[in-house]
């Protein structure tokens, strides 16, 4: 009788309590009406036939969305979508109250409205560029301004995997390979100009030297020059034949 009793007993105490971990915001909600204290962890006792505990996540969620948005031009831009966000801890008891639990149907609505003013205003090709990172920042201040109000911080929304109408991506493939194609050819005239500098420089180097060489060749050091010559005709044991002018055995006149 006594082991039934602490069964019973055991099986109260279980039913009677409940554990919030890392993460989570736990709510007493006691004949429907919901605590003001909110616990983000440990345990929570409360009376099980008359309340019960409603857990909410308060780390950061992410939200997945396809949706088509609308474009400057009129283009409808499909793109997935990702909506990072998360509940103010001591707003977690007026969402509840206020939009239930099915809040991220409210966070969808929002986002649909943010993103048709923010996208009209921008050409589809710009969502397929470096001005996406300007979308997205305009998308979540939008949003923030209806939502920050009711406890609900959007953090980030990112645009993934945007598919433009077919014509226009050809158009801006097209684009972008002419770009390619400038900067290529920008290149080899570059080059080309370094070539020609380098040649020019080439030239005035040769020039230069061969103005000094000629500047230091005077009548001594031809002559020194011409019977070195001699000497090493000398050395050869080859008949030679020289021609001179008749005056100088010098193979070249100092004049």
């Amino acid at each position: 009788m006594k082991k039934t009793i602490l069964i019973a007993a055991m099986g109260v105490v279980l039913m009677s309590c409940a554990v919030v971990r890392p993460g989570e915001a736990g709510i007493k909600q006691k004949l429907g009406k919901l605590d003001d204290k909110v616990v983000t962890q440990g345990t929570i006792f409360f009376n099980p036939f008359t309340t019960k505990v409603i857990k909410e996540s308060i780390q950061t969620n992410n939200l997945e969305l396809l949706l088509n948005l609308p474009s400057k031009e009129g283009l409808s831009v499909e793109s997935e979508i990702s909506i990072l966000y998360r509940l103010k801890v001591e707003k977690v008891p007026e969402i509840l109250e206020n939009i239930g639990p099915n809040y991220k149907a409210v966070i969808t609505s929002v986002f649909r409205s943010a993103s048709a003013d923010v996208c009209s205003q921008f050409f589809a090709k710009d969502m397929h560029s470096g001005r996406r990172a300007d979308i997205e920042k305009d998308i979540q201040l939008k949003m923030a301004e209806n939502l920050i109000e009711q406890g609900i911080i959007i953090e980030a929304v990112l645009m993934k995997s945007i598919q433009l109408p077919l014509g226009l991506s050809s158009s801006i493939e097209q684009k972008l390979q002419a770009e390619q194609d400038a900067m290529r050819m920008e290149f080899i005239l570059q080059q080309e100009r370094l070539e020609a500098q380098r040649k020019i420089i080439e030239a005035e180097g040769t020039r230069d030297a061969q103005m000094i060489l000629s500047e230091g060749l005077t009548p001594a050091i031809i002559q020194f020059r011409s019977i070195e010559a001699f000497k090493e005709l000398a050395k050869s044991a080859n008949s030679k034949v020289i021609i001179t002018d008749g005056k100088t055995p010098y193979l070249i006149t100092p004049q």
